[in-house]
């Protein structure tokens, strides 16, 4: 099995000036690619890439077009992207989604949202929950842990057949509350111009110069909701939980008969979950616009 690998998980790749020949090299080294992007520069930059199966675009997308574009703080940022994707998709790329859901998310909403992205002919779609780690600049509107379950339960039961996810079916069933695993806050390590960063790529205790450094000098043990520490007591990120749900897998018979069957049999009908949909979920905290869209600093960047 090869390692994919994530090209810039935060800021924007696009905007590298190299971008082309870092990925070129990359996919030369036969490395499976995870580019994530919001594609507002995707369409007119695609001309640098060629494609591959060892590369695909990620697409950041936080649900239907008015809940994405109030969640990155730009008016029309969700048609940019779905033409965006339309245009990898017909270039012949491998395209996939990637969202983060919020308090107040509308389950209904999300829902469609799927319907949308399988529409267009995604590969995938990856989910997490909004986590209030200390750099973001809203810290309001994130999700607990139980509200996280509750949320996904109506969205993730009674599923369609045609949904595809780009995740581990015992972590979307950890999502969903049917599942409880620790974190494993060293399942996908960030490397980035500072060097290793400790101990996830929410946080910042700082870095490492090496990965053998980063494992042997990092204290794990404060780190996860198990801990005890207040940075990681809401956290059901995928980042740290998924390498969960995936070791729980392959560790034993029961854990790989358990996904077997969630890939075969996973449509989850629930009555009640069927109910919650239903309800009209006001956030604890609404969600606000940080600050208007830049026009001016995005044209700047553009190469």
């Amino acid at each position: 099995m090869r390692r994919a690998h994530g090209v810039d998980p935060w800021g924007e790749p696009l905007m590298h000036p190299q971008i082309a020949e870092i990925v070129e090299g990359l996919v030369a080294r036969k490395k499976y690619i995870y580019l994530c992007t919001n594609a507002l520069l995707l369409k007119e930059k695609i001309h640098l890439f060629k494609p591959s199966k060892y590369l695909t675009f990620s697409v950041h997308l936080d649900g239907q077009r008015e809940e994405h574009d109030l969640a990155v703080c730009r008016e029309g940022g969700y048609d940019i992207a779905v033409d965006a994707i339309k245009e990898a998709l017909g270039r012949g790329f491998r395209v996939t989604t990637n969202t983060t859901l919020f308090d107040g998310a509308d389950p209904k909403s999300v829902r469609a949202f799927f319907d949308d992205m399988m529409e267009l002919g995604l590969e995938g779609m990856m989910l997490s929950p909004g986590y209030s780690y200390d750099k973001a600049p809203d810290q309001k509107h994130f999700l607990g842990r139980a509200r996280t379950r509750r949320m996904f339960r109506a969205i993730l039961s009674n599923r369609k057949r045609d949904w595809k996810f780009n995740l581990s079916p015992l972590f979307l069933e950890f999502l969903m509350g049917k599942r409880t695993y620790p974190c494993t806050p060293w399942g996908m390590p960030t490397y980035n111009i500072f060097g290793w960063q400790k101990p996830c790529y929410l946080l910042q205790d700082g870095y490492a110069e090496t990965f053998a450094e980063l494992l042997s000098t990092t204290n794990w043990s404060n780190y996860g909701t198990e801990s005890g520490n207040p940075a990681c007591a809401n956290c059901m990120v995928h980042s740290g939980y998924e390498a969960s749900a995936v070791n729980a897998t392959f560790s034993s018979l029961g854990g790989f008969l358990a996904t077997v069957k969630a890939t075969l049999f996973g449509s989850y009908r629930d009555e009640e979950a069927l109910r919650l949909l239903e309800e009209h979920q006001e956030p604890v905290h609404p969600l606000v616009q940080i600050a208007p869209t830049n026009e001016s600093t995005l044209q700047g960047t553009r190469a």
